[in-house]
C-alpha cells in the first residue's frame, strides 16, 4: 500500500476508534479523555504498533497544532463574561497566584526529585502549568458541578493552555541559551502573550464583521457562519505564531473568547458545529500523542518520577487551589474537588515531544527523556486516576446538586437564586425579557431566555430532572400555568409558587402546589418585629453569616450513637436543634440514638454547617 493511502487508513482508523471512545464516555458517563489514552497506548509503540510517529510523518505536528487550535478557539468560544462574574477574583488567582504556585512548586519539585538542572526544572514546571479543556470539558461534560465551579476550572484551561504554551516556549529557549537573563524572558513572554491578544482580537472583529455580512446576504447565512468561524480560528492562530512561536495559541483564545462574547448571528448554530468538529479533533489528538508514549522513558525516573506525581496531584494543586479560591463562596467540599480534578493534556504532551526531538538535536539526550518521561507520566497519572475518579470523587464529596429551576428572573427570582447559590445548590433562572435577563446574568446567574409557560422551554433547562421548581413572576396565571404544565408533563413533584394575590392561594393548593404569599409574608414578619424582636433579628443575621441544614444520616459513623456523643463532635458554633424520623419532628435530649433514614436540622455559623455535614452524609 502506498504511504498517502496508509495514512488516510490510519488517519480514518484513529477517528473511527475516537468516535467509538465518545459513544463509550456517553454511555457509562466516564470522561472520553479515558477510553481516547487507552486506545491511544493500544495502538501505539507499546501495544499493536499501528499508530508510530513514523507512519505520520512531518503531518503529525501539523495536524496536532492546528487541532489544538480549534479546541482551545472552541472552548473560549463557550465562556461568557456574564457566567464569569461570579468567579472573578477566584478566576484572576487562579491564573496568577495558582499558575505561579504551580510552576514553582513543580520546578521544585523536579529538581530534587529528579537531580535536573533547574532550567529544565522550570521547563517541565511551564508545560505542566496547563490543564485546559481539552481534559477539563471532558469531566464536566459527565459530573455536573455548580456553574460557578465549572465555570472557574474551563476559564483556568483555557488561560492556562495559554500560559503554559508560552511560558514553555520561553523556558525552552532559557535552556539552549548560554547567559540567560530574567529580563529577556519576562520580555520574550510578554511579546508572545501580547501578540497573541491583539491578532486574536483583531481576528475576531474581523468575523464579527464577516458573520454580520453573510447574515444580510442570500443563501444559506447559518453555515456560512460555521464555516468563517472556523476559518477564523486556523487564520488567528497561524498569523500569531507567524510572529512568534508559541503566541499562536495566545491568539486562538482571545478570538473564541472575544467572539463567543462579541453580538454576533447564529452563535449556537457555530457552537454545535464547532463543538461536533472539536469531538473529532480530540478523538484524534488524543490517540495520536498518546501513541508516542515510551514506557522506557516513564521506566528511567524511577521513583523520583512517581514523587513528582504525587506532589503535583497531592500538594501543589490543592495548595493553589484552597489559595486561589480563598473567601469566595466555594464550599470546602467544592475547593477539594476543584483540588483532585486538574488532569494535564494535549499541551504539555505536544510541546513536550516537539522540544524533546530540538534538544537530542542539541546534544541533550538525557535532558530530552526526562523531559518527556516526566510530563507523560503525570499526564497519564492525571488523566487516568483524576479523570477516571471523577465522578466518584464528586459523588463522595457530593458537588453534583440537582438543578432548581426558577422561573422569572426578577428581584425575587434573583434574590431567590443568590441564596440557593450561596448554599451549594445549582440554580437556573427562566425569564422571557431579554433586559431583566441580562440584569440577571450581571449579576452572575445561569440564565436561560425564554417563557417558563411553554413545554419546550421547561424541557430545554431539564425540569424533570430538577430537585425543585419555583415559579416566581409577578403574574400568578403565568404561575398557575407553569405549575400544571411542569405536573402534568414533566412529573414535577417539588414545586413552589409565588402568589401574588391572596385569593389564589387555593388555586395553586389544589394543585399540590406550596404557595407563599408575599402579602401573608409580610403580615408574619411584621408581626414577628412587634411580638418576637430578637428572633426576626436572628434569622436576618442567619441569612448574612449562618446557615440552617438539612442532612440525611447515612454515614456509619454517626447511625446508632446518642445525641450527647454526636454533640461532642460538632463544631462549637453549630447546633443539632432537630431530628426528623418517618415524618415526625422530635426534640431530642441526649440519650436519643440516631438511625440511620433519619434527617437531622443544623443551624450555626455557614462555615461551622458544613463542617458538621461531614459527620452525618449528604444534604437531603
Amino acid at each position: 500500500m502506498a504511504r498517502v493511502e496508509l495514512l488516510v487508513a490510519l488517519v480514518a482508523l484513529v477517528f473511527t476508534i475516537g468516535i467509538f471512545a465518545q459513544v463509550l464516555a456517553d454511555r457509562y458517563r466516564i470522561p472520553s479523555i479515558i477510553f481516547l489514552i487507552v486506545a491511544g497506548i493500544v495502538l501505539g509503540p507499546e501495544g499493536l504498533g499501528i499508530v508510530t510517529r513514523e507512519a505520520f510523518g512531518v503531518a503529525l505536528p501539523v495536524i496536532v497544532d492546528l487541532s489544538v487550535a480549534l479546541i482551545v478557539f472552541e472552548g473560549a468560544f463557550h465562556l461568557r463574561y456574564e457566567d464569569l462574574k461570579a468567579t472573578r477574583s477566584t478566576r484572576l488567582r487562579l491564573i496568577t497566584v495558582g499558575a505561579l504556585i504551580s510552576l514553582v512548586g513543580t520546578a521544585i519539585t523536579v529538581r530534587f526529585a529528579l537531580g535536573t538542572p533547574w532550567d529544565l526544572a522550570f521547563l517541565i514546571g511551564s508545560l505542566l502549568v496547563a490543564t485546559g479543556p481539552t481534559v477539563i470539558d471532558p469531566i464536566l461534560d459527565v459530573v455536573a458541578v455548580r456553574d460557578s465551579v465549572a465555570n472557574a476550572l474551563s476559564f483556568e484551561g483555557v488561560v492556562n493552555d495559554v500560559t503554559a504554551a508560552i511560558l514553555a516556549y520561553v523556558s525552552f529557549e532559557v535552556v539552549l541559551a548560554e547567559q540567560p537573563t530574567r529580563i529577556a524572558f519576562l520580555e520574550e513572554f510578554a511579546a508572545r502573550l501580547a501578540i497573541g491578544i491583539v491578532v486574536g482580537a483583531l481576528v475576531a472583529v474581523v468575523l464579527r464583521s464577516l458573520i454580520r455580512a453573510v447574515d444580510r446576504a442570500a443563501g444559506n447565512a447559518a453555515q456560512n457562519a460555521r464555516l468563517l468561524a472556523l476559518a477564523g480560528a486556523f487564520v488567528a492562530y497561524a498569523g500569531a505564531t507567524l510572529l512568534a512561536e508559541e503566541a499562536g495559541i495566545a491568539a486562538a483564545a482571545t478570538a473564541g473568547l472575544a467572539l463567543g462574547n462579541l453580538d454576533v448571528p447564529y452563535k449556537e448554530t457555530i457552537s454545535e458545529f464547532k463543538g461536533d468538529v472539536t469531538t473529532l479533533l480530540l478523538s484524534f489528538v488524543f490517540i495520536a500523542l498518546a501513541a508516542l508514549l515510551s514506557f522506557d522513558d516513564i521506566a528511567a525516573l524511577g521513583v523520583g518520577g512517581l514523587v513528582v506525581v504525587a506532589a503535583v496531584m497531592f500538594v501543589i494543586r490543592p495548595l493553589l487551589v484552597f489559595v486561589s479560591t480563598r473567601g469566595h463562596q466555594f464550599s470546602r467540599d467544592e475547593r477539594l474537588f476543584m483540588s483532585f480534578v486538574g488532569p494535564r493534556g494535549i499541551i504539555p504532551a505536544s510541546v513536550a515531544t516537539l522540544f524533546a526531538v530540538e534538544l537530542t538535536d542539541a546534544g541533550l539526550p538525557e535532558q530530552a527523556t526526562t523531559l518527556v518521561g516526566t510530563v507523560f507520566l503525570v499526564i497519564l497519572a492525571t488523566v487516568v486516576l483524576e479523570g477516571g475518579l471523577a465522578p466518584y470523587i464528586a459523588s463522595a464529596l457530593d458537588v453534583v446538586p440537582m438543578q432548581i429551576v426558577i422561573v422569572g428572573g426578577g428581584t425575587v427570582g434573583r434574590g431567590l437564586a443568590e441564596r440557593f447559590d450561596a448554599h451549594g445548590e445549582n440554580p437556573v433562572l427562566i425569564e422571557s425579557d431579554a433586559d431583566t435577563a441580562r440584569r440577571a446574568r450581571d449579576d452572575g446567574h445561569t440564565v436561560h431566555v425564554g417563557d417558563g409557560t411553554v413545554a419546550e422551554t421547561l424541557r430545554d433547562v431539564g425540569v424533570a430532572d430538577a430537585k425543585l421548581l419555583v415559579v416566581a413572576t409577578g403574574d400568578d396565571d403565568a404561575n398557575l400555568l407553569a405549575a400544571q404544565l411542569a405536573r402534568s408533563t414533566f412529573d414535577v413533584n417539588h414545586i413552589i409558587a409565588r402568589v401574588n394575590k391572596p385569593e389564589n392561594t387555593d388555586a395553586f393548593e389544589d394543585l399540590g402546589v406550596r404557595a407563599i404569599s408575599p402579602t401573608e409574608s409580610a403580615i408574619w414578619a411584621i408581626d414577628n418585629l412587634v411580638e418576637r424582636p430578637a428572633l426576626l433579628k436572628w434569622t436576618v443575621e442567619l441569612g448574612q453569616s449562618g446557615d440552617v441544614r438539612e442532612v440525611d444520616v447515612t454515614a456509619d459513623a454517626t447511625v446508632g450513637r446518642s445525641i450527647a456523643a454526636v454533640r461532642n463532635d460538632l463544631p462549637s458554633e453549630c447546633l443539632l436543634a432537630l431530628v426528623n424520623r418517618d415524618g415526625t419532628n422530635h426534640y431530642p435530649g441526649d440519650d436519643f440514638d440516631l438511625e440511620r433514614g433519619d434527617t437531622v436540622t443544623l443551624l450555626g455559623r455557614t462555615e461551622a454547617v458544613d463542617d458538621a455535614r461531614a459527620l452525618f452524609g449528604r444534604a437531603g
